[in-house]
């Protein structure tokens, strides 16, 4: 269930980023609005996640998936770069997480 929590708080960063760019420096209201929203939520998850699991596990995977999740989203709805060493770099991140969760066990 923990594991379940966090996850959905890194897929929330990964919204709350998205619409942080929608919003244009927190110039339009929905997108500002569902920024806050879902960063709320995500934190609010993350530190429940915090309760059980330890703080530098937490944050790691927190953070990669928002940071993964970031990267395809601005490659797939943005039309940003997907070169070579940008995809290395994701899997560099992808392969230090499954290590994290793995070292969790």
């Amino acid at each position: 269930m923990v594991w379940g929590m966090l996850f959905i708080a890194g897929i929330l960063e990964v919204v709350w980023a998205y619409y942080m760019k929608q919003s244009a420096g927190f110039t339009r209201l929905i997108p500002s609005l569902i920024t806050l929203v879902t960063m709320i939520a995500s934190f609010t998850l993350l530190a429940w996640s915090m309760k059980t699991l330890p703080l530098g596990t937490v944050y790691v995977i927190w953070t990669g998936i928002g940071a993964v999740g970031t990267f395809l989203v601005g490659i797939i709805f943005l039309g940003e770069s997907a070169d070579g060493l940008r995809i290395l770099a994701v899997l560099l991140i992808v392969s230090g997480l499954l290590l994290m969760r793995t070292a969790a066990s």
